[in-house]
């Protein structure tokens, strides 16, 4: 027996092990940024009287906390773009370091802002300061996340790395609702709603400081560094036409995103009430049972990603991405028909969405050069999840009161063809090609079998 079946699993471990601090620092940041964001959607009912108001039982309280929420996602594009251009000159870990410490500021600012029978209006003004101000950062976070991941993974498992590093925004998911139950169970609703809230928010500005020294300690991409070498004076081009040059990767990154994120939405936030409108379920049961839908979301991730590092990306996504297209709709009808109970439901739809989310992080990296990688991904991506995501349970719950929950599920399916498209789109653009192309010759098989 020869030493060559013993010295490629030590160099790919020891591949691995050189960059446990990039992946650490990745996947730190997207559980905070996913805790910070959902804390204050579960939250919301707790607080949206003591910063927003009572209206007529309690309801204008509680839409103004649900307003200033979708405000956020307004703002994510633009914080795209301001951080974007900062992580494309400054560099990944000074973008990462800098989106961390605002959200972190913001979550403490929400959790010390007075209530309403303190300073009146203002409450509701400065918690939508903070929270604007925390849809920049988050704006920016996203794409320095990808494009930090595809510059540091290792070829062999940079979709392992990719999928480790989104699951972190399922781990922050989970969190959240893990604090609320905590809450819960040790201050009642009462304790919530008389201030006992702000713990949440101030969990969120601890964590997120935490992330904040883990990224300190990590390295700066290489790659970041050799191409602010080799960049020219006044390198980036203006924003506009650095989309016009590349149109076929903004195409594809809107086409994976727009499947990615309505599915996201529908599967993991609004299934329980869609289920529910049909009386499959009750409402709070679904709920319950949604934490179990997204530990199973993130194994399937987990996988995703090791298969694609095995068998090559594009064999995996031809299957991934293609089997939301004839599936939600039937399994959507077994839903409301009865012949499939929603536990089954939820827990398929879920993996389905998990295929296309495990991958995300360096398939839309490696679609733009590095000097323009996190305004590039990250603007077309936030304005995409601003515009289909964040307004999915707006138009469902408009859907619903006119009686046309019966579009779900076609909405739901022309959406998810966009990650099939990319995969079509992707091809357009030589260097990801070329990347795939060689991620896979590194790893030991031929780019001829795609």
């Amino acid at each position: 027996m020869t030493d060559s079946s013993v010295v490629i699993p030590l160099r790919e471990r020891s591949e691995v092990g050189g960059r446990r601090r990039e992946l650490a620092a990745a996947t730190v940041g997207s559980v905070v940024e996913s805790f910070d964001w959902n804390i204050y959607a579960v939250l919301a009912p707790y607080f949206a009287a003591d910063l927003f108001g009572h209206g007529k039982h309690g309801v204008s309280g509680v839409l103004g906390a649900y307003v200033t929420f979708a405000v956020g996602f307004g703002a994510r594009p633009v914080g795209s773009y301001l951080i974007g251009r900062l992580s494309d000159t400054r560099g990944r870990r000074f973008a990462l370091s800098l989106g961390m410490t605002v959200i972190a500021a913001a979550s403490l600012g929400i959790a010390a802002v007075p209530g309403q029978a303190g300073i009146g209006v203002w409450a509701a003004a400065l918690a939508v300061v903070a929270r604007v101000v925390q849809g920049l950062a988050f704006g920016g976070e996203a794409p320095s996340v990808a494009a930090y991941v595809t510059e540091t993974a290792p070829p062999r498992h940079r979709f392992a790395f990719s999928s480790v590093s989104y699951g972190g925004i399922i781990l922050g998911s989970l969190l959240s609702f893990g604090v609320l139950t905590l809450l819960i169970h040790t201050i009642g609703k009462s304790g919530l709603e008389n201030g006992g809230w702000r713990w949440g928010f101030v969990v969120a500005g601890l964590l997120g400081l935490a992330a904040v020294w883990v990224r300190r300690s990590a390295p700066e991409s290489a790659e970041f560094h050799r191409a602010r070498a080799h960049a020219a004076v006044g390198g980036r081009p203006p924003f506009l036409r650095m989309l016009r040059t590349h149109r076929w990767a903004a195409l594809t990154v809107f086409l994976n995103t727009l499947g990615g994120t309505v599915g996201y939405y529908f599967a993991l936030v609004y299934l329980p009430q869609y289920a529910a409108a049909y009386h499959v379920i009750d409402k709070e049961s679904a709920a319950s049972f949604m934490t179990v839908v997204l530990g199973v979301v993130l194994v399937t991730m987990l996988l995703t990603g090791a298969a694609a590092d095995r068998f090559g990306l594009l064999p995996v996504a031809r299957i991934g991405f293609g089997l939301p297209i004839p599936l939600v709709g039937l399994l959507l009808a077994g839903l409301r028909q009865g012949w499939l109970p929603f536990q089954v439901v939820a827990v398929l739809l879920g993996m389905l969405v998990a295929t296309v989310l495990g991958t995300l992080n360096v398939f839309t990296g490696l679609l733009f050069p590095t000097e323009v990688r996190a305004v590039g991904l990250g603007v077309v991506n936030a304005a995409t999840i601003a515009a289909f995501g964040g307004t999915f349970p707006l138009l469902a719950e408009w859907l619903g009161d006119r009686h046309r929950l019966g579009v779900i599920p076609w909405y739901v399916t022309v959406c998810t063809i966009g990650p099939a498209l990319a995969l079509l789109t992707a091809t357009k653009v030589p260097s990801f090609a070329a990347a795939v192309a060689k991620g896979r010759t590194v790893a030991g098989r031929s780019p001829a079998s795609d």
